[in-house]
């Protein structure tokens, strides 16, 4: 791979992960399946939350992170991403994340590194393996700071 090839894949590889941090926060489930190779499988905080296929990783999505409770705003940032092959590549991602769930009255703060395995199928680049491992994490009771949320995204 020449390194205006490598270049061009690098940008797509980052253009992949920003899809799937956005649809998190966006609750696009539809779009985020597509991120993903139907054999992928995850390991949020460490192992906690763990999965393999698609299936169950979608499950795990919809159900966690609900429309009405699950506020989120997810960045991605530092991309170090390695080619393995013409077909193949690893990524290290640092996360800053800020949730606000409604349902248990929280909000969260945290960062971690994600740690992703990428393959490209068909010309289109997709996660095999994404996770990631706290480098630290928050949590506030909401109602002890008077906060409410004033706007949402997702009104019906």
């Amino acid at each position: 791979m020449d390194f205006l090839e490598r270049l061009e894949e690098t940008e797509a590889i980052k253009r992949l992960k920003y899809r799937y941090m956005r649809s998190i926060d966006q609750k696009l489930w539809d779009e985020m399946r597509r991120c993903f190779t139907p054999d992928a499988t995850t390991s949020y905080s460490g192992g906690k939350y763990a999965f393999e296929g698609i299936e169950a990783i979608m499950k795990f999505m919809v159900e966690s992170m609900d429309r009405s409770s699950f506020l989120s705003s997810h960045r991605v940032h530092h991309p170090e991403i390695d080619f393995t092959s013409p077909t193949t590549a690893t990524g290290r991602w640092a996360l800053d994340d800020y949730v606000i769930d409604t349902q248990h009255g929280l909000t969260i703060h945290g960062a971690a590194f994600y740690e992703d395995r990428y393959v490209k199928v068909q010309g289109a680049w997709k996660i095999q393996h994404t996770g990631y491992e706290r480098t630290f994490e928050q949590m506030q009771p909401r109602a002890d700071q008077g906060w409410r949320v004033t706007q949402r995204g997702f009104e019906e």
